[in-house]
């Protein structure tokens, strides 16, 4: 006999987890929704239940492009091959930003051992590492950003000064990105300053939820962001940056019931024997100008909506 006859008191177990849980039929539609899943996506039960996964509501996508659901998502593969996948994407916060997640996908058998769904498990997956936007102290001494709670311009000089300082003592390599949501002046110009600083705010976040937990990001100058790959020479660099660009370019904000987007140019470079701060930040703003100018950037760097 089971242990509970209330199948309610199952549901109330599920919604008690920390984890975000999802049940999929066997048409990829949406029939459960744990109170943890609305937690970490922002999404409510009503926005999602009876929805087909493959309607993108949540646009997965993994670290090399976005949309997985074009593809092959990890619930596809564990109703098609009938076996548990595991795997690490982004997803579509209700927000607009970009949020990591751990996933696990379980295929949901009958008791005759037949296929009838398939559940999904998710949970945060990693969070930048260095000040915490929330610690009031970071705040109080005015080292963050009052727009996006990044960490402000000055700190990000001194996190550059420091990481500058090891790389020239021990050597250890590190990638410098700067990040610019292109024409964000036009943006701003179109749809009003509010929805201008939404969209900062929903970059930042997507940005912020980009980066390993041993790399800073932060606020550089009104409309660029900054980002310290420690570790990073200039393969993983490239990588990384990529990467982020793709994610930035898929961070939407709900705006009037128009879903709109921003392009965003990218500069890189990798910290060199005899640098200064000075020289690196030339050298990044350099190839920062140089991609906005590219006759390759030049179509997509403008302002799109859905």
């Amino acid at each position: 006999m089971p242990a509970f006859r209330d199948p309610e008191t199952y549901r109330d177990i599920l919604d008690a987890l920390q984890i975000g849980v999802s049940v999929l039929d066997l048409e990829k539609k949406i029939v459960f929704w744990s109170d943890g899943a609305e937690q970490i996506t922002g999404y409510a039960r009503i926005d999602v239940l009876g929805h087909s996964c493959s309607e993108n509501i949540l646009l997965h996508c993994n670290h090399n492009s976005c949309d997985m659901c074009a593809g092959k998502c990890p619930m596809v593969i564990a109703l098609h091959d009938a076996r548990p996948v595991e795997g690490v994407s982004f997803i579509h916060h209700k927000s607009g930003h970009r949020t990591p997640v751990h996933t696990w996908a379980i295929p949901l058998r009958d008791k005759h051992g037949s296929i009838i769904g398939v559940i999904q498990t998710f949970e945060g997956e990693f969070a930048v590492n260095g000040p915490n936007p929330n610690d009031r102290s970071m705040k109080e001494h005015g080292w963050l950003d009052d727009t996006t709670g990044l960490p402000n311009p000055a700190m990000m000089q001194s996190h550059l000064r420091e990481t500058l300082g090891t790389f020239a003592e021990i050597q250890i390599p590190f990638g410098v990105v700067c990040l610019e949501p292109h024409e964000l002046a036009q943006f701003r110009a179109r749809y009003g300053q509010e929805a201008a600083t939404t969209m900062l705010v929903v970059l930042a976040r997507t940005l912020r939820n980009a980066v390993w937990p041993t790399d800073f990001v932060g606020r550089w100058s009104q409309g660029r962001f900054l980002v310290i790959l420690v570790g990073c020479g200039e393969d993983a660099t490239q990588t990384v940056s990529d990467r982020m660009l793709k994610l930035m370019a898929s961070a939407t904000i709900d705006w009037w019931g128009e879903e709109l987007s921003v392009a965003v140019s990218m500069g890189r470079t990798v910290a060199q024997a005899g640098d200064t701060i000075e020289s690196l930040v030339e050298r990044v703003h350099l190839a920062l100008s140089e991609d906005q100018v590219s006759p390759d950037r030049a179509a997509a760097n403008s302002v799109s909506t859905d």
